[in-house]
């Protein structure tokens, strides 16, 4: 009597726990700031972006893929030469996110991790870009204008891959200990201060 019994509870409990694990495969829950892709078996990636809030899935045929789609920082260091063959040491602050109408396309065409790929490959190809453009001592004394060109080239390069740049900033830039400054009679008196600096 008590082996049927256990027998009953044992079987009883695994019922209820494949039941469980059907009813919680069955929701998907996005939070606040982010949203979901649904995967389908059969069709793959559906273009619909499902927002906020509990959503009902199909168990086994479907599921999803939740995106953080609030503002995130990144600081990409970045050491590269100037158009005078300089060495140039530069850090970029940018914070981004992704467009979400475009989460279906990002998730086939990069992955889920596209915040960890795309941002340092496309800031390091450009920034490496604008500085070539310049000598050593312009990158000092032009600051605002590389900034300038450096936020217009990756926010139009951060367009093609789906995300949105909110701010660019450059956080730092030195030369190296090897700059040198072209020897004129108006820049000789200029050799002290610019070393100083550095």
């Amino acid at each position: 009597m008590a082996a049927k019994m256990f027998e009953f509870i044992g079987k009883f409990g695994l019922a209820l726990a494949v039941a469980g694990g059907v009813v919680n495969s069955a929701y998907c829950r996005v939070d606040a700031g982010h949203r979901a892709v649904v995967f389908e078996r059969f069709h793959g990636v559906r273009d619909i972006v499902v927002g906020k809030g509990t959503h009902f899935l199909i168990p086994w045929l479907q599921k999803s893929m939740i995106f953080d789609c609030r503002s995130q920082p990144r600081n990409v260091p970045v050491i590269t030469g100037s158009k005078d063959l300089q060495n140039v040491n530069i850090t970029l602050r940018i914070i981004f996110r992704p467009v979400a109408s475009q989460l279906p396309h990002i998730f086939t065409s990069i992955g889920e991790d596209h915040d960890e790929r795309v941002p340092p490959s496309m800031t390091n190809k450009i920034l490496k870009s604008v500085v070539a453009r310049f000598e050593a001592g312009d990158l000092i004394t032009q600051r605002e204008q590389i900034s300038r060109q450096v936020s217009d080239d990756l926010t139009e390069r951060a367009d093609t891959f789906g995300l949105i740049l909110d701010d660019v900033s450059l956080t730092y830039l030195t030369l190296g200990k090897e700059f040198t400054v072209p020897m004129t009679p108006n820049t000789t008196f200029l050799l002290p201060l610019l070393q100083k600096s550095l």
